[in-house]
C-alpha cells in the first residue's frame, strides 16, 4: 500500500511514521504534488501553531492540493484543525473541508488547565443520528476507549463530529466528511486503541 504523509513545519510527524511501520507500511513523507496525489491514503498529522502552518501549506499551494484530494485522507491534531473553514489561533483561514470554527478553550474553573493534556475517554457517535452504526474508522475500539490528547484549541461539536470528548466543554474529537477523517487526539501514542483507528483507516 502506498502512504504518505504531508510534510510540512509541523512537529511530531515522526511518530506517526513510526505508528505505520509497526503496522508494515513505510510511508512516504512528502510535500511533492503528484507523490500526495498518487497515494492510496493520506496522513495529515502534527502538532504545531495554526497561523505559521496555514502561511508554509499556501505558499506551496497544499492547502489546495490538500482539499482537493480524492483518496481517504487522515487529519491529526492540528491537522484536524487546520481542515476547518478557520482558527482563533493566529486568526486564519483554513482548508475549509469542514465547516467549523477552530477555538481556544476558555478555562472556568482553577483547576481548569490549557493546553489539554493526558489520557481522555472518546465518546463515539453513530452515524447520522443512527444509534448503532459506528464510523469505520472507529470500529472495534471497545466499551470505553481512551487516547491521547495535547491541544489548547478545539473544534466545536457539529455535524461532521463523529466522536467527542470532554474537557472544560464537549468538543469534536473525530471528525469525518466525504475522504476526509480526522481525529484531534494523537491515534499514534494511544496503545491498542489507537493503533486499531490506524488499522481502520489504512482498510477503508
Amino acid at each position: 500500500m502506498n502512504v504518505a504523509i504531508v510534510k510540512y513545519n509541523a512537529g511530531n510527524v515522526y511518530s506517526v511514521v513510526n505508528a505505520l511501520r509497526r503496522l508494515g507500511i513505510e510511508p512516504v513523507l512528502t510535500d511533492d504534488a503528484e507523490q500526495l496525489r498518487a497515494a492510496d491514503k493520506v496522513l495529515f498529522p502534527g502538532q504545531g501553531e495554526a497561523s505559521g502552518a496555514m502561511a508554509y501549506l499556501k505558499a506551496r499551494r497544499l492547502d489546495e492540493l490538500i482539499r482537493d484530494l480524492r483518496q481517504p485522507v487522515l487529519g491529526i491534531c492540528i491537522g484536524q484543525q487546520l481542515l476547518c473553514r478557520h482558527s482563533e489561533e493566529g486568526d486564519v483561514d483554513c482548508i475549509g473541508v469542514f465547516d467549523a470554527e477552530v477555538k481556544r478553550f476558555q478555562p472556568q474553573r482553577h483547576e481548569d488547565k490549557v493546553p489539554c493534556m493526558g489520557w481522555n475517554e472518546l465518546k463515539v457517535k453513530g452515524l447520522k443520528g443512527e444509534k448503532v452504526k459506528i464510523n469505520p474508522i472507529l470500529q472495534g475500539l471497545g466499551e470505553h476507549p481512551y487516547v491521547y490528547f495535547v491541544h489548547s484549541y478545539y473544534v466545536p461539536v457539529c455535524e461532521e463530529t463523529i466522536a467527542t470528548a470532554d474537557y472544560i466543554l464537549p468538543y469534536s474529537a473525530s471528525m469525518h466528511k466525504d475522504n476526509f477523517y480526522a481525529c484531534q487526539f494523537h491515534p499514534e501514542k494511544s496503545g491498542k486503541v489507537g493503533e486499531q483507528i490506524i488499522k481502520n483507516f489504512l482498510s477503508l
